[in-house]
């Protein structure tokens, strides 16, 4: 290489870091050179390029608030909720991008949500769970350009675009502030965050730390984050009850098994871009209300609206067989509504052309609600299991019960794997079902000819 074209390299070199230094203030300078490698490979979209879309990056399910799951005292009076308080909450996000939004929700709440100010940052260290952030990274959202929001009852609110550089598998920090609060106690969070939320009097909203703060380990009112990514990029929705939302995972960890699978494909070498986002909640059921709506219900608002969902893994049922009574005529019933359950979910996804994986139900022999002595519950497990198997309604099939069972007692999980109530997996369990998910489902192939018919 001559003299003149080193020049002309070096200066064209020096020119792409300092445009990758300027994509986002949340990026310092010993950062943006990492990002600019990132953003290289990824090809970040420009907010007005085509073939991008808005992808869902993080969501939780949003349920309405038991009593005891409220935010503490003195965060929750009589008849308001969040008065005068900063709310800073951390979350995961599965996908990467330059440009980002945030989604909250007031699904449950008894009266409109005045969200006063919003913002978003990056955590402390990038961790999960802090209520602390990184200096300089503080950036306000909007909406409609405005810095506050009301929200109606039953509805939600979708922010502004706003730059700012979010790296796939990373930690996002979003701070609320809300003057009036809510003039209800009936408020929307998601109970099961297993991530540490913090909780201050006054407006706290551009503070880097939160000293004295009260913690809870729930989230409230932020159901989504996006981000705007290349058209090859899409979304994976995992609908699911307690063992999805993470029950026996590790608080701050981010080690679920849908974030273990999420970190499974993002170090594969084959081209896979999607995000692994989480709609499961504890308690949940296919079929009937319980802890949030039943997962006929919810199909709607928490997959088939979500952005750039091209995929749907079904990993729910179980606690419709534990809940029903241990009687033959009870458990033959649950088990063909759970499978016509199954197939009202598969025909609604394909209609949008969301192709549909099913996880067959581990095992629950000796957990002391569920496991019946005279093992109706098991055979309504197995009825279920062996369509999920053999139907062929589904696109694939995640054999979880295999993964998870005791190969000398397959009524049951892995002593190794259990937390203890035979019905929950620890964090080494989760990384086993995370395992037993194929990488060749998430390539980006084309839909097979008359698919979406039924």
């Amino acid at each position: 290489m001559n003299r003149r074209s080193s020049l002309i390299s070096l200066i064209a070199a020096g020119a792409l870091l300092a445009s990758l230094a300027a994509v986002s203030p949340a990026l310092g300078a010993a950062e943006a050179a990492g990002a600019g490698e990132a953003a290289a490979a990824d090809h970040a979209p420009g907010a007005h390029e085509r073939n991008a879309h808005w992808v869902a990056a993080w969501t939780s399910m949003p349920q309405l608030t038991e009593p005891s799951n409220m935010p503490p005292a003195p965060f929750t009076q009589a008849d308001s909720v969040l008065a005068d308080t900063t709310l800073r909450q951390t979350v995961h996000v599965s996908a990467g991008g330059d440009h980002i939004r945030l989604r909250f929700s007031n699904a449950f709440g008894g009266a409109v949500l005045p969200l006063t100010k919003v913002s978003v940052a990056l955590p402390l260290d990038g961790r999960a769970g802090t209520g602390a952030v990184r200096e300089g990274t503080t950036r306000r959202v909007t909406f409609g350009g405005a810095s506050s929001v009301t929200v109606p009852a039953g509805a939600q609110a979708v922010s502004d675009p706003l730059d700012f550089r979010v790296e796939p598998g990373t930690n996002l920090t979003a701070t609320v502030y809300l003057a009036t609060g809510q003039a209800s106690t009936a408020l929307t969070s998601h109970p099961g965050s297993r991530t540490t939320s913090y909780l201050r009097s006054g407006d706290h909203v551009e503070d880097a730390d939160l000293p004295g703060a009260t913690t809870t380990d729930h989230w409230y009112l932020l159901s989504g984050v996006e981000v705007w990514s290349r058209s090859s990029t899409s979304a994976t929705a995992v609908l699911g009850d307690s063992l999805t939302d993470g029950r026996g995972s590790t608080t701050n960890g981010n080690d679920r098994w849908p974030d273990v699978l999420q970190q499974r494909l993002a170090a594969g070498t084959g081209p896979v871009r999607t995000s692994v986002v989480n709609q499961a909640a504890g308690g949940n059921r296919l079929l009937n209300d319980g802890l949030g709506p039943n997962g006929l219900a919810r199909l709607d608002r928490d997959v088939l609206a979500q952005s750039g969902v091209d995929r749907l893994i079904v990993f729910e049922g179980v606690n419709d067989i534990g809940t029903a009574a241990a009687t033959p005529a009870a458990q033959k019933r649950t088990a063909d509504d759970v499978i016509a359950a199954y197939d009202q979910i598969i025909t609604r996804a394909h209609a949008l052309g969301i192709r549909v994986y099913g996880a067959t139900l581990t095992p629950f022999g000796g957990n002391t609600g569920y496991d019946d002595p005279d093992g109706y519950r098991e055979g309504s497990r197995q009825t279920v299991n062996a369509w999920i198997r053999t139907s062929g309604r589904f696109d694939d099939v995640l054999d979880f019960d295999r993964a998870a069972r005791d190969p000398q007692n397959p009524r049951a999980l892995r002593d190794s794997w259990d937390v203890g109530d035979h019905l929950h997996l620890n964090p080494a369990g989760y990384r086993a079902l995370a395992g037993a998910v194929p990488a060749r489902l998430f390539r980006q192939t084309p839909l097979p000819a008359g698919f979406g018919y039924n």
